[in-house]
């Protein structure tokens, strides 16, 4: 299936996921050093790579929610893509939260409490990034206009396009 928002012939959604995963894990591992006694200026970076990474997000969840729309019902991609993008939700809600409490704090610098809530959002973007590979990687949404929607996950042996329940 063929994303159905492209720019240049290119899928928007893959393209504007890198930045808030780059900008969101950034401002962890800025956290966590500021935390343990580096530079003060990073629980800053830090928040302002969260504000940035929260945009980001926003625009990707509405580039991608045009091809989760267009996923046909019934398919092993429209169940995989409707958890890609529930994790997402709750890596946004988590983060935003985090946002919330820093914004008119006295100091931008986050504390353990805040740190375990960006952690726990990271694991899930993890999980979630995984997912958006095996979206695209494996069952070729937004990339192949025909390519299975209903392959096997990537974590069972055998080829892309044996489906679940095949037996070769």
């Amino acid at each position: 299936m063929e994303s159905r928002l492209k720019v240049l012939g290119h899928p928007v959604h893959p393209m504007l996921v890198m930045f808030p995963v780059a900008l969101l894990v950034t401002a962890v591992i800025f956290d966590v050093v500021d935390t343990v006694g580096g530079p003060d200026f990073l629980g800053e970076v830090a928040y302002w790579n969260i504000t940035v990474g929260l945009i980001g997000g926003l625009l990707a969840a509405v580039a991608g929610a045009f091809d989760l729309l267009a996923l046909p019902t019934g398919t092993r991609a429209k169940r995989v893509g409707l958890l890609h993008a529930a994790a997402n939700i709750a890596v946004i809600l988590l983060f935003a939260a985090v946002w919330v409490v820093r914004l008119n704090a006295d100091s931008r610098a986050a504390g353990g409490a805040l740190i375990a809530i960006e952690v726990v959002a990271v694991a899930i973007l993890g999980i979630s990034a995984w997912l958006g590979g095996e979206l695209v990687d494996r069952l070729g949404v937004g990339v192949d206009p025909e390519h299975d929607l209903n392959a096997s996950s990537s974590l069972r042996p055998g080829p892309a396009n044996q489906r679940i329940g095949d037996v070769r």
